[in-house]
């Protein structure tokens, strides 16, 4: 089973979804905005890529923060700041039972191509 997580009305994971259901795909899809993002799935995200990786740091939401806020980044307030604004976390985010992607681009989506 495949699990998506993102925000809905985010574009690549309009994409995304869409990619999905034209491969047929089953999955399910976790909207952090409705469903919310907890501290322990975003501590594995981040042992999974890393805390570079997994903020997405080309977000309004991130541009908005203060530099201080940005130039004291550690991951006890980052992970504040995810589940305070989980449009900063980047999307989407793909997990199966022994694997996890992140990312939609076109290198992304040819690697995904061949695993589903």
């Amino acid at each position: 089973m495949l699990k998506i997580f993102g925000i809905k009305n985010c574009d690549t994971v309009k994409k995304t979804i869409k990619w999905a259901e034209e491969k047929a795909l089953d999955f399910t899809f976790h909207d952090y905005r409705k469903e919310g993002v907890t501290e322990e799935l975003l501590k594995e995200f981040i042992s999974d890529f890393g805390l570079d990786i997994l903020l997405n740091k080309r977000s309004a939401t991130w541009r908005k923060l203060s530099d201080e806020v940005k130039n004291n980044l550690n991951e006890k307030n980052a992970l504040k700041i995810m589940m305070d604004n989980p449009a900063i976390i980047k999307r989407p985010i793909f997990k199966t039972e022994s694997e996890k992607f992140i990312g939609f681009s076109k290198k992304d989506q040819s690697i995904l191509d061949e695993k589903f």
